[in-house]
């Protein structure tokens, strides 16, 4: 008896030392800080900053566009799609491409592009965006935040991979990948679960300063957690060690401006707190939008957020932003809308900055 117990013990943490490896290995463990490769053809130029900087931040979510409510767009994972079709993916691909020529921006700051992930066809969606707009941008520099080898979902159940990317018309250095804090869960979630981070790059100039461009999605599902306040806090101290450098910082914050919480309706507020966390940044840097234009009369035109949801009959809300250091100069800006409401979830939000002189 105590003979078939120990074999019995012995085999349960055999079994669990090869799941426990299984699992890491299956998954993804990025450093703090490491550095990202980039990608610039040698006739790059370098920026001059007697030119303004058009930038613009877009949330493209996975080329999937906007005729599905995914499981993961309702709060209790309801949502009847899983992925998007082949068509659908390749028809969105097109009108994303065409909006970005048109718009044109000298550097792009995109978030949810997928590669090898399951619900995309394993396709490398940089590569894919590339092929019909990189002639514009001969720079380009990326970080995942979500990578596993199968995600063991009943949705997924497959690979899963999703990138930050920085695209530009200039020269590029210094691209370095910054991991945020990551929402409070049993071992075995968070190793599967996305792994949010800040991607910055260097802009060198002519002129010998150097800007710096940073490229952020923070988290969504993190209610009852003070992952948002965490993942801010990481932020602005990567902001505050920028300096008097310039910088901008783009992304999807997942977060309200102050004021907006209580214009919501009941459903859309289950996803914030009252008191956002996102204070910390809008009381110190400018952004686009900014506090008044979203609390303002035309608030409308800055909604930057249209949901995968039932209920939402158009962009309702503002979280996705452009920070900027004060010392550059804003000579634009605005969130697309139109036909980039039938593209993604998200708007692509654009600045036009200056160097001050």
């Amino acid at each position: 008896m105590i003979k078939a117990l120990k074999i019995l013990i012995i085999s349960l943490i055999v079994i669990a030392l090869v799941l426990t490896g299984l699992v890491y290995f299956l998954s993804y463990h990025p450093k703090p800080v490491a550095p990202q490769a980039i990608n610039c053809r040698q006739d790059a130029p370098v920026y001059s900053e007697a030119e303004p900087l058009k930038v613009v931040s877009y949330n493209i979510q996975y080329l999937a566009g906007k005729d599905y409510v995914f499981f993961y767009d309702l709060l209790d994972n309801s949502g009847p799609d899983t992925r998007p079709s082949p068509e659908a993916i390749q028809t969105t691909l097109n009108g994303i491409a065409e909006l970005i020529r048109d718009l044109d921006a000298d550097v792009l700051l995109l978030q949810e592009l997928h590669e090898n992930h399951v619900s995309t066809d394993h396709q490398n969606q940089t590569e894919l965006l590339l092929e019909l707009i990189g002639d514009q941008y001969p720079c380009y520099t990326e970080a995942f935040y979500w990578k596993a080898g199968y995600v063991p979902l009943p949705e997924i159940m497959g690979s899963v991979g999703m990138k930050l990317a920085t695209l530009s018309k200039y020269k590029l250095e210094n691209a370095q990948r910054h991991q945020l804090s990551l929402i409070p869960s049993d071992p075995v979630t968070q190793a599967f679960n996305l792994k949010r981070a800040v991607h910055t790059v260097d802009l060198p100039t002519q002129e010998g300063t150097t800007w710096s461009l940073m490229n952020t999605h923070l988290d969504a599902f993190s209610q009852g957690t003070d992952t948002m306040e965490r993942q801010v806090e990481e932020v602005n101290a990567l902001l505050q060690a920028a300096g008097e450098r310039p910088w901008i910082i783009g992304g999807d914050f997942n977060l309200l401006g102050e004021g907006i919480y209580n214009q919501l309706e009941s459903w859309q507020q289950a996803y914030y707190n009252p008191k956002t966390e996102l204070s910390l940044l809008h009381d110190q840097y400018p952004s686009i939008p900014s506090l008044e234009q979203i609390n303002g009369a035309d608030k409308a035109r800055w909604y930057t957020h249209y949901p995968n949801e039932p209920r939402a009959e158009g962009p309702d809300r503002t979280i996705d932003y452009l920070f900027y250091n004060p010392n550059l100069r804003l000579l634009d800006s605005e969130v697309i809308q139109g036909v980039a409401t039938t593209l993604s979830d998200h708007l692509p939000v654009v600045g036009v900055f200056q160097a001050s002189r």
